[in-house]
């Protein structure tokens, strides 16, 4: 039997402060947290590799992490908890952040490469990218992690309202997609990549600038696209009975696609480009109804295994 491999997860962890029809709650967050409990519920081997604040908030998103499996090596430190302030309108959501001093951006070159040391898989991206000292260090440290043979999982996941410098913050996604084995974006990140181009035209550009094997576009309620060498396998959303919200979607889409990938032993380049089209849509498809189930409850609450498997029938 396999090994099981290990993910190791970075990324801003946060509190979302959700106000939905005039109803205003408190919730755990942050996509690459979202992506660990994601995995975690799957029955992965997963590691969290951000710091999470000692205050009471803190204490919400280290349960979360832990009670669904998912080992923190991150620590926990004395700085505030991320905020960000969610309005969901008809089951859209929009975000402000509050993110300056608090824990999950106290992390360095060398905390990342000392975590990931003997991981198979690292995934990040989302906030975490766009600005300051720690998204330098997660540029740096994922570069040097793929250049000694790890699998580098990249989600954008692009946050406009908080980049400062577009240009900067786009230099960087695009060099990281230079150190990457595998990348999923939506077709909204893709348009705040290349805003003056059309979809296929950015598209295709990204593709022919990545390092990645594969590349997977979601488009929300209009399907997935995989993009593998040659190969392109379109796939329609899997349908969603009751649309609550759609928070976390796309982190649960991400879970999934690497659950997946690990199924198959394919988190390598080589065993990855020899992934065949009906594979790669029966990823994709899994993943979509991984994400149409999240999307049917209230916030990010990924599936576990019993329940995808269940859904599937």
């Amino acid at each position: 039997m396999a090994k099981q491999p290990i993910f190791a997860v970075g990324g801003e962890n946060l509190i979302d402060h959700v106000t939905h029809d005039g109803q205003v709650s408190a919730k755990v967050g942050g996509s690459p947290f979202n992506v660990a409990i994601g995995l975690g519920r799957l029955g992965a081997q997963v590691r969290y590799l951000s710091p999470i604040s000692t205050d009471p908030w803190g204490g919400m998103l280290a349960a979360a992490l832990t009670s669904s499996g998912v080992a923190l090596t991150g620590g926990r430190i004395d700085l505030p908890t991320t905020m960000a302030r969610v309005e969901i309108n008809q089951g859209i959501p929009s975000y402000q952040f509050e993110r300056e001093g608090t824990a999950e951006r106290a992390i360095t070159e060398t905390d990342i490469l000392a975590r990931i040391a003997d991981a198979d898989v690292v995934h990040t991206g989302s906030l975490t990218l766009t600005k300051g000292p720690d998204a330098d260090a997660w540029e740096a440290g994922l570069a040097k992690a793929y250049e000694a043979g790890v699998f580098v999982s990249l989600d954008p996941n692009v946050r406009s309202s908080v980049v400062v410098d577009s240009v900067a913050y786009r230099a960087r996604i695009l060099s990281m997609a230079l150190a990457a084995s595998l990348i999923k974006l939506s077709d909204e990140d893709l348009g705040e990549l290349y805003p003056e181009m059309e979809q296929d035209a950015a598209l295709a550009a990204f593709c022919q600038h990545t390092s990645a094997p594969l590349v997977v576009l979601t488009r929300g309620a209009e399907g997935a696209s995989g993009f593998l060498g040659e190969t392109r396998v379109d796939i329609q959303a899997a349908p969603v009975p009751k649309l609550v919200d759609a928070v976390g979607a796309g982190d649960t889409f991400m879970a999934n696609l690497l659950d997946g990938l690990a199924e198959r032993n394919a988190l390598s380049a080589p065993a990855l480009r020899a992934i065949s089209q009906d594979d790669l849509g029966a990823l994709l498809r899994r993943a979509s109804l991984a994400a149409s189930i999240n999307c049917g409850r209230e916030g990010c609450n990924p599936p576990t295994r019993a329940e995808l498997l269940e859904a599937a029938v």
